[in-house]
């Protein structure tokens, strides 16, 4: 299936302003740049014909092309991700069968997680949309329950049918439990990792629907496609010894640095 990847970047993040030219560094002391750490991640997925920075800011743009990636600059009235990702869609002018939106805050994304997910369309003509889940163990649980008494937002978690359809994303932790896990045990808790595949006949519609009042109280933009009967297929992803974090908070840079250095990512 032709496989056209977005990564949508702003600048004018509520929560971190300028997160996208956010330095990060490596295992081996080089910094790189989150946007570029993220193009680079959209190299190494097989099998996709083109990747491109979607982004309404000209320091971004130029980031970019310092670093070599293909640029559309989209419309500053771009409300999320998946709008941007429908915007540039239209620039680029192509037909692909399955566009990708690989945010710029997750550098971390194994191409293995973007490659399950074509797979997970191309099996499931029923899905509009598909996008990973990664079974929690205690260590990710708990840090998520963690950011959450302390009042910052951390992962979002997702539930699904048993046809593996979602039924709802929170930044609450869902389902709720009352057991405790060990560092390494398995939770019932799913973290929803924020990359999507889309067919382009669902994302072109997604731009002509306003926002629901589910995605606006939960600041999700998937929730559009639910509260308008959509489907969005979650593909349970494996982490194969890799951990995972979206850069969402400044503090966060610190966390994602040591999970670097622990994975010798440089």
């Amino acid at each position: 299936m032709s496989v056209l990847i977005v990564i949508p970047a702003r600048y004018a993040s509520s929560r971190f302003p300028g997160k996208p030219l956010a330095m990060l560094r490596g295992a081996d002391g080089t910094s790189k740049s989150l946007i570029e750490r993220s193009w680079r991640a959209a190299q190494s997925v097989a099998g996709v014909a083109r990747v491109v920075v979607a982004t309404d800011d000209a320091r971004i743009e130029d980031a970019a092309h310092a670093f070599g990636a293909e640029v559309v600059m989209t419309s500053p009235d771009c409300a999320n991700g998946t709008e941007r990702c429908a915007e540039a869609l239209r620039s680029v002018g192509e037909d692909y069968e399955i566009v990708v939106n690989l945010q710029g805050d997750a550098p971390l994304t194994p191409h293995w997680f973007v490659e399950d997910l074509v797979a997970g369309m191309h099996s499931d003509p029923q899905a509009d949309v598909a996008t990973p889940v990664l079974r929690c163990d205690g260590r990710a649980l708990n840090g998520f329950l963690q950011d959450r008494a302390n009042g910052r937002v951390g992962g979002t978690t997702a539930v699904f049918s048993r046809s593996r359809h979602a039924l709802y994303f929170s930044k609450e932790v869902i389902p709720y439990t009352s057991d405790v896990y060990d560092d390494g045990g398995d939770t019932p808790v799913f973290h929803h990792v924020g990359v999507y595949a889309y067919r382009p006949e669902a994302l072109h519609a997604y731009g002509g629907w306003s926002a629901g009042p589910l995605e606006q109280l939960e600041g999700l933009e998937q929730l559009r496609f639910l509260e308008n009967g959509r489907a969005i297929l979650c593909v349970e992803v494996e982490a194969r010894g890799r951990q995972f974090w979206e850069l969402n908070n400044p503090e966060d840079i610190e966390r994602i640095e040591g999970m670097m250095r622990e994975m010798h990512m440089s």
